[in-house]
């Protein structure tokens, strides 16, 4: 029996805030489409993410991944900063 991992899930966002430490808050923009009248509504989330060299500042557009839990609200870490 092979033990085969999931895909982890990825996300492109904005951080928000940097006041933390080896912690950044990211806000990623989803697109939904409204049930009844069918109009695409934006939606945004807001996840603590792992930076372990404190790489990322507030503006910055940076890619995240899904990983095991490192807190009580961290279950994101940081694959890049992109702008």
């Amino acid at each position: 029996m092979t033990n085969v991992r999931a895909k982890r899930k990825e996300r492109i966002g904005y951080v928000t805030s940097d006041k933390m430490q080896k912690t950044i808050v990211v806000r990623v923009e989803m697109a939904a489409r409204h049930p009844a009248y069918k109009k695409i509504i934006k939606k945004y989330n807001k996840f603590k993410v792992h930076d372990e060299n404190n790489t990322a500042k507030i503006g910055d557009r940076v890619r995240i991944m899904e990983t095991r839990p490192l807190s009580k609200d961290k279950y994101w870490r940081l694959i890049e900063v992109l702008k």
